[in-house]
């Protein structure tokens, strides 16, 4: 895929998502949820917050996307997500697994972690730390902040494809991966990481996507998405509580035009299939 095939496919998703609205299924964690449906509804999706396992199974199987976030789980929320990460395996639908706070420290989560990805989510999206340590490599995190630069958690990606078809890091600059091709996403702000749920929240959009189009054109044209509309929520504004208000302003009012204008994207590998 070319630079100007995967510019037309984000744009083309981004059309689709407009006119579909796609029911998400958010399993995402208590921080998160609030903003996560905000950030969907302005995005021009449809956030649906079904997490108990007596509803989790049959939703799963009629939602558009969905996303597992292990942010705070509780042990009835963890029987609800293996329940409908189970249920779209067996569909043959695509989810995405967020793995807030995976590593040596939180052991408990991170075994839910491990049991989730036998059901093998399309995207794994996290940020830096979490993504090389879930591919075997230990590095130090605060919390669930990470300490590691996106740049070179990349280099650890090869390890993920055995669960999934896509690793998504989020940092200073985002990186998308397949087994055949790397893209780098640049833009944003350094206020990002300020907004409580910044990250989970893009995962959620991933989803989204997910359901209008592959998971890997998905997971750029959400990070894209995010990337311009913090850009120019960031040129108005330097304070927090101002720019999250523009930062949702300006995912409501992306256009595609915008995204042929403003997506700072790279391709960094490109193999032939």
């Amino acid at each position: 895929m070319t630079h100007a095939e995967l510019l037309h496919a984000i744009q083309v998703a981004w059309q689709n998502m407009q006119e579909q609205q796609p029911l998400v299924q958010c399993m995402t964690n208590t921080v998160a949820s609030q903003y996560t449906a905000n950030v969907l509804l302005a995005a021009g999706a449809s956030p649906a917050m079904i997490d108990k396992p007596f509803e989790a199974e049959v939703f799963a199987g009629i939602a558009a996307g969905l996303i597992i976030n292990v942010g705070t789980p509780t042990t009835e929320q963890v029987q609800a997500m293996q329940l409908a990460a189970k249920t779209r395996q067996l569909k043959s639908l695509a989810w995405v697994l967020d793995p807030v706070g995976y590593g040596p420290v939180l052991k408990w989560r991170s075994q839910i972690v491990d049991q989730l990805l036998t059901y093998h989510p399309s995207v794994i999206r996290g940020n830096a730390s979490e993504i090389a340590t879930l591919s075997g490599h230990i590095h130090a995190s605060k919390g669930v902040d990470t300490l590691l630069d996106s740049r070179y958690a990349i280099d650890y990606k090869q390890a993920l494809f055995q669960h999934t078809q896509v690793v998504a890091i989020s940092g200073a600059s985002d990186f998308i991966a397949c087994p055949n091709m790397t893209v780098e996403v640049r833009g944003g702000s350094a206020l990002q990481p300020k907004v409580t749920a910044s990250g989970c929240a893009l995962g959620a959009l991933i989803a989204a996507y997910c359901a209008v189009t592959s998971p890997f054109v998905a997971s750029v044209a959400a990070h894209v998405h995010f990337a311009i509309a913090a850009k120019k929520a960031a040129e108005k504004y330097s304070y927090v509580g101002h720019f999250n208000a523009a930062f949702l302003d300006h995912l409501q009012a992306l256009r595609a035009d915008d995204l042929a204008a403003h997506a700072d994207l790279h391709i960094l590998k490109l193999k032939q299939e």
